[in-house]
C-alpha cells in the first residue's frame, strides 16, 4: 500500500512494509523537506560520506523499497521506518529538523494510543473514510464486514484447534 504523507504541505512518499509491520518513508523526500536542497539525492550522498557512522547505519538498516516517482513509474527508493528516521534526522543540520521530530513524535503517539485503545483506530478509520468521501452507510457496512470477517476467522481457528486437539488426544490413547 502506497501513501503520500504531508509535512508542511510537502509530499513524503511512504509504503506499508508488511514484513516490518510499519511504514517506510522515502529518505530522499525527507531530505528534500528538511533541507530545501535542489538535489536531495546528492545531499543524502554527501551526508552519508561526511558521517561514516550514519552512512553505515543507513546502508545496514534502511531498505530499498519500490515507490512511485513523480512520473508514476515505480523505482527502488531508499526508505526508513519512523524509528530509523529519528536517528537520521538528528544528523541533518536544519531549522526544520525540530518540527519534523515533533511531527514524527505525534504520529508515533497516535499509533501508541491506538494500540492501547483499539477504538481509536476505528475512529481514525472512520475519519479517513469520510475524508475520502465515503457515505456513512458505506462506512458502517465496511466496519461491520470487517467485524464479521474477524468473527468468522476466529471461528475457523477455533475449529482447527479443536480438530488438532482431538487428533492429538486420539494418538495418545
Amino acid at each position: 500500500m502506497n501513501e503520500v504523507k504531508l509535512f508542511e504541505n510537502k509530499q513524503i512518499r511512504s509504503v506499508w512494509n508488511a514484513e516490518l509491520d510499519e511504514w517506510c518513508l522515502s529518505l530522499v523526500d525527507i531530505i528534500g523537506v528538511l533541507t530545501d536542497s535542489i538535489n536531495p539525492t546528492d545531499y543524502l550522498k554527501k551526508l552519508r560520506k561526511r558521517d561514516a557512522i550514519l552512512g553505515d547505519y543507513i546502508g545496514t538498516n534502511c531498505p530499498h523499497v519500490e515507490m512511485p516517482t513523480e512520473t508514476g513509474k515505480k523505482r527502488k527508493t531508499l526508505a526508513a521506518t519512523p524509528k530509523q528516521l529519528f536517528r537520521i534526522v538528528q544528523s541533518i543540520p536544519s531549522k526544520k529538523a525540530e518540527p519534523f521530530k515533533l511531527w514524527l513524535a505525534e504520529v508515533t503517539k497516535q499509533r501508541l494510543d491506538q494500540i492501547q485503545d483499539p477504538e481509536l483506530s476505528i475512529e481514525q478509520a472512520m475519519r479517513d473514510y469520510r475524508r475520502l468521501g465515503y457515505s456513512e452507510e458505506w462506512i458502517n457496512t465496511r466496519l461491520q464486514s470487517i467485524q464479521f470477517r474477524k468473527d468468522l476467522t476466529d471461528q475457523w481457528k477455533n475449529q482447527v484447534l479443536k480438530k488438532a486437539w482431538n487428533m492429538l488426544s486420539l494418538r495418545t490413547l
